[in-house]
């Protein structure tokens, strides 16, 4: 975006209040110059302001969004800057963070527990909310306090203006998981069921935590399996055309390669149920002293 600065050399000022020397009489220059007040000058600079004849031109500075314009126009500057902020394409600038009097250690003894994500991942119909769900009322059921964030849940709200284009997919993670995060760092174990089916943006979210914390857990479930399932019909419209860009279908899915839970699909009814594997996940947390303040 171009903008148009407007910039003096150095001050001009035209001094028409009579007492001071100036001449009220006289009419300023017409073009390419300022006229101000002269209220609240020096009175030892006032001889000299009043009685100058010389004006300098006003030039016009082109200058980019990117410009900075803090040296003279400080107002103007702050302005582009928030305007870049609201579009959400340039970073913040002039913050700074707010430490706060309770720590996430406090948080996690008042909890008993310590803050984590995990992350489950996998094709549409690999049981990733169910899981979630089981996992949820387990660990509630031991006195741990936990929040899912749902993949389709979040697109009802926070992500409601993100489409399915694989920039609009990369952001919705990204979202997910400073949400995550945030749980996470006030000692919640924080459950993220999404299909994230780029291993970029997983590894973008694990980024975001201390070492350890962000916990993948993959549903290893082959595609025939979750496109027999197909609990909410999106298979059958992807493969008649209707739904273009469907994880597993027209746009790949990225397995996994160092996960920290594998839950891999066998056919047993025993070890694939969900509450099997939500015990799975559990015994990885408790291995790891999360279940503990």
């Amino acid at each position: 975006m171009e903008g148009l600065a407007i910039r003096a050399s150095r001050p001009s000022v035209f001094c028409s209040t009579p007492g001071l020397g100036g001449d009220s009489h006289r009419k300023p220059p017409s073009d390419g110059f300022l006229k101000l007040p002269a209220s609240s000058i020096a009175a030892e600079n006032r001889k000299l302001v009043a009685n100058s004849a010389s004006f300098h031109p006003i030039s016009a500075v082109n200058v980019s969004a990117h410009a900075s314009l803090t040296a003279d126009f400080p107002a103007l500057s702050e302005t582009i800057l928030k305007e870049g902020r609201i579009n959400g394409k340039e970073k913040a600038e002039n913050i700074v963070w707010h430490e706060s009097s309770i720590c996430r250690c406090d948080r996690q003894q008042l909890l008993q527990q310590k803050g984590c994500v995990v992350w489950i991942t996998g094709l549409s119909g690999s049981g990733k909310s169910t899981v979630a769900c089981a996992l949820s009322k387990a660990l509630f059921e031991k006195g741990k306090l936990t929040y899912t964030l749902d993949g389709d849940n979040v697109r009802h709200g926070l992500n409601r203006d993100l489409t399915f284009k694989t920039e609009d997919r990369t952001e919705n993670i990204r979202r997910i998981g400073e949400v995550a995060k945030l749980f996470a760092d006030v000692g919640v174990i924080c459950i993220a069921s999404v299909i994230s089916p780029y291993r970029r943006d997983r590894d973008a979210c694990r980024s975001l935590l201390p070492e350890g914390d962000f916990v993948e857990v993959f549903m290893d479930v082959p595609l025939h399996v979750c496109e027999s399932r197909d609990p909410k019909g999106l298979y059958k419209l992807a493969r008649a055309g209707k739904i273009k860009g469907f994880t597993g279908i027209d746009d790949p899915y990225e397995a996994p390669v160092n996960c920290e839970v594998v839950l891999k699909h066998t056919g047993d009814d025993d070890s694939c149920s969900p509450r099997q594997m939500a015990e799975n996940i559990i015994s990885y947390l408790q291995n790891k002293g999360y279940l503990e303040g």
